[in-house]
């Protein structure tokens, strides 16, 4: 039975599907756990990319409350509409003129009724604590607002950057200074705040000179241990001279496939001995299947498009090796992409090209990792094949199990409720 309650407002929630929506998720499923009940305000159905039902299933026998801020009425359909995401030009174009009118994001009105809904509660539940993850940062705001209101604590997560966001620019410097002044009246609230890797908690100390070093709390993505266990038992039927190289999530903006299909034809022009598949699970784009088509490639493609979170973790568990990338850009040392946390649950090895920073430090530390920039094409042809023959002769690297058992979500969740915890005195 929990002795501590635990509001949260989260607007990325089950039914949604991609990354966003994972590590609140696996926090509330295990915090009851140690001892917190989670009561999380989510919207209704939302038109979004990508709806993954099966995620509610998680949440079944634990001890938790979910209330959406939309209702679904007797006769209407409880399902959302999945939309499909637009092109990339029309997408940025789209990101900034939000940027230019919107602060400090798009889903403000949403947030403003989570927080309308949240004052309706308060009066009906008691609350230890208030917990908000970010993006979106307005959400971050309500929170702030009903703690200023009631009292009841604050634990702000940071997934990313809010000032500096590597997704945001700025009009302007003012709306840059606007970003940063709404930013310091939420953390002015917080009791304590956590942060996906150090380069984020570097950056909010540098900028909130108020944050002491201990206020800011390092809590990395990770992996669910029940996932691969589940994926353990699922055995597949497979061609065993066909090298898998799988590539799980989206490409958008300065994540982009194109430098790893250039280096994929260079690696058959080099080996056409070579037999491998290269599987997609997630949104690969026409543009992106164009481009691979172009490079000769689309034998080799297996475009399994969007799927359940638990046949993700199946396909990559039945992978030989897993691919991610994420581009050079403004703040990239601080991006901590999911994905690579799920990837090390897998003990698989992992290509990982990326910038220097947090997702460059950890492969490092992984121990069965090829690294490359993220559009060195000839080193990223020479790590398939490095890892083609390796595979062959059955001598891949294996990873540091201690550096692995670090990113478990359910030790993980052990440890938000320690910070939760810790905050309760503070306010």
């Amino acid at each position: 039975m929990a002795k501590h309650s635990v509001l949260v407002l989260s607007y990325y929630f089950p039914p949604m599907g991609l990354s966003g929506v994972q590590r609140i998720s696996k926090f509330v499923k295990y915090l009851p756990e140690y001892g917190w009940m989670p009561h999380i305000i989510a919207p209704g159905p939302t038109p979004y990319y990508a709806h993954d039902p099966s995620l509610l299933g998680e949440f079944q026998g634990r001890e938790l409350l979910i209330s959406r801020t939309e209702q679904v009425e007797e006769n209407d359909d409880p399902h959302a509409k999945t939309v499909k995401m637009p092109s990339e030009p029309l997408r940025k174009i789209a990101s900034r003129l939000s940027n230019a009118v919107i602060m400090p994001d798009n889903k403000r009105m949403w947030s403003k009724r989570a927080l309308d809904y949240a004052r309706t509660l308060v009066n009906e539940y008691h609350y230890d604590m208030i917990f908000v993850s970010g993006p979106p940062f307005s959400t971050m705001m309500a929170g702030a607002q009903l703690s200023a209101e009631t009292g009841i604590p604050l634990v702000l997560d940071y997934r990313d950057l809010w000032l500096d966001n590597q997704f945001h620019t700025y009009l302007t410097p003012w709306h840059r200074g606007q970003h940063k002044r709404l930013e310091h009246s939420t953390l002015a609230r917080a009791a304590k705040v956590t942060v996906t890797n150090r380069y984020i908690k570097e950056h909010l100390l540098r900028h909130y000179p108020h944050l002491e070093y201990n206020d800011v709390i390092i809590l990395p993505h990770g992996y669910d241990p029940e996932d691969l266990d589940k994926a353990s038992s699922n055995t597949e039927i497979r061609d065993p001279d066909v090298f898998r190289l799988t590539y799980s999530g989206i490409f958008y903006d300065f994540v982009t496939p194109v430098p790893f299909f250039k280096a994929m034809k260079r690696v058959m022009k080099k080996r056409p001995d070579i037999k491998i598949e290269l599987h997609f699970a997630g949104l690969l784009r026409d543009a992106n299947l164009r481009t691979a088509k172009r490079a000769g490639l689309e034998s080799m493609v297996v475009d399994h498009g969007y799927l359940p979170h638990q046949e993700t973790v199946d396909l990559i568990t039945n992978s030989d090796a897993l691919w991610m990338m994420v581009g050079e850009t403004k703040s990239s040392e601080t991006i901590s992409s999911g994905k690579l946390y799920e990837y090390f649950g897998t003990k698989k090895p992992i290509l990982a090209s990326v910038p220097k920073g947090a997702l460059r430090s950890d492969a490092e530390k992984y121990g069965a990792a090829w690294i490359t920039a993220p559009a060195d094409v000839k080193a990223i042809a020479a790590s398939i094949i490095e890892m083609y023959d390796l595979w062959k002769s059955n001598n891949l690297p294996k990873p540091d199990d201690s550096e692995v058992a670090k990113y478990d979500r359910q030790q993980l969740a052990g440890s938000l409720a320690r910070v939760l915890a810790g905050s309760l005195r503070v306010i």
